[in-house]
């Protein structure tokens, strides 16, 4: 993606304190995935290993940048999927998405919650 209207997002998986390596690993390939059905380019970006898991390779448990388009609605759509996701998952894993030093946490809450927060969000980044 070159085009000028591109946009870029950091995300942090936080996975649950009682997740091990094998666990976060697992959670980052099904992220992954999900988010690779999306028109946006993903890309590995190394980070540390969480306090208390285990050693695992950091590109793994590290963050992911995603460049999506400006236009079209593809924000709104990444913001919906990784708060699906969320709310798919057993433990209480969290997301953190920074875009131009601007960072919101995303974990389970009440839908409301959710919304609100998402919409914030959006709005200023959409």
């Amino acid at each position: 993606m070159t085009e000028p209207d591109t946009r870029r997002a950091v995300l942090l998986l936080e996975p649950d304190a009682e997740a091990d390596a094998e666990e976060l690993d697992r959670l980052a390939r099904r992220l992954r995935a999900e988010l690779g059905e999306l028109d946006v380019d993903l890309r590995a970006v190394p980070g540390e290993v969480p306090d208390g898991a285990k050693a695992a390779d950091p590109v793994t448990v590290g963050s992911l940048m995603v460049a999506f388009s400006a236009a079209g609605g593809v924000f709104p759509g990444l913001v919906e999927t990784l708060r699906e996701w969320l709310g798919r998952q057993a433990g209480r894993h969290k997301i953190k998405m920074t875009i131009d030093g601007d960072t919101v946490e995303l974990e389970r809450a009440t839908t409301a919650e959710r919304q609100q927060l998402i919409e914030a969000f959006v709005q200023r980044h959409g």
